[in-house]
């Protein structure tokens, strides 16, 4: 038989690890967009930045903040899970601790 708080642990331990596989995902789109907004800047640096039609840049900015939103509500579901797996792990310690008392 598994104990309540092994079993409570592990799915904490899977959320967590979870969580920064996203994290790292975030830092990879972060680390990108950087990189493009260096290559966009390129007459500060003396090269000439592509010429992209109004349009065009419109279009990505629309779908960049579209993805934004889907982040974000992403991030906030995983917090929200983090801190539920947290609560539960929070009761099962004062579960245990008030049994030793016992």
């Amino acid at each position: 038989m598994v104990a309540p708080a092994a079993e409570a642990f592990a799915e904490l331990e899977r959320l967590v690890r979870h969580l920064g596989e996203e994290l790292a995902w975030f830092r990879r789109r972060a680390l990108e967009a950087e990189r493009r907004v260096k290559e966009l800047s390129g007459p500060a640096n003396g090269t000439e930045a592509p010429r992209e039609s109004v349009e065009s840049l419109q279009a990505r900015l629309s779908s960049a903040e579209a993805e934004n939103v889907e982040l974000r509500a992403r991030l906030a579901e995983a917090a929200e899970r983090t801190r539920t797996m947290a609560d539960r792990m929070r009761f099962l310690r004062q579960q245990q601790e008030a049994d030793g008392e016992r």
